[in-house]
């Protein structure tokens, strides 16, 4: 928490306005829609702030991931994000979707 708290101070609060929907249960359940308004003092504006490079880059072309199904969640992060659109797919179909996933989870808290 300290570290979040000096990486917000140093580096300042990310320039967000992000709109992230959750289906917890896959596309065929329920969703929850949340925003992110950054520059804030917010946990979500603080943890943005550490995160290193681009929190929403998909996983890159040829990246060999394990075979492993991390679960039915899905997300949707769209608008911008220093000052760059945002419009990234999050799932848990395999060990790099979720490792990918884990880095934000905290935006996708229930």
């Amino acid at each position: 928490m300290v570290a979040a708290v000096i990486a917000f101070v140093l580096l300042g609060s990310p320039q967000a306005n992000l709109r992230v929907t959750v289906w917890p249960n896959g596309r065929t359940g329920a969703r929850v829609v949340a925003t992110v308004h950054c520059p804030s003092a917010s946990p979500a504006c603080r943890k943005l702030a550490t995160v290193p490079g681009n929190p929403f880059a998909p996983t890159p072309p040829g990246m060999m991931c394990t075979d492993i199904y991390g679960g039915p969640e899905e997300a949707i992060v769209t608008g911008t994000f220093r000052g760059t659109k945002v419009w990234a797919h999050f799932t848990r179909r395999d060990g790099c979707a979720i490792a990918r996933w884990n880095r934000i989870a905290f935006l996708f808290a229930k």
